[in-house]
């Protein structure tokens, strides 16, 4: 999967801006910023991200299936902090 489109991006760091409740010590285009190097560093890295997934889930589950379960698993350790 290649990375997301400059309006994408535009509109996921838009949406954060809107729906984020702490405070932010940095400037928009640095935030913005951290928004495209994670976005690059998940297209560098996925086959990585893949690879760590055992058989049989790595070639039973579809990418969006994937990337639901990685989404959970960084919202349990990072958001939620446990």
């Amino acid at each position: 999967m290649a990375v997301l489109t400059d309006a994408s991006r535009r509109e996921i760091w838009a949406k954060w801006m809107r729906e984020n409740e702490d405070p932010v010590s940095i400037v928009k285009s640095d935030l913005r910023a951290a928004f495209n190097a994670l976005d690059d560093f998940m297209n560098t890295n996925a086959t990585a991200v893949n690879n760590a997934i055992p058989e049989p889930a790595k070639s039973s589950l579809s990418t969006p299936q994937k990337a639901r379960i990685l989404m959970e698993v960084i919202r349990q350790r990072f958001v939620k902090g446990s």
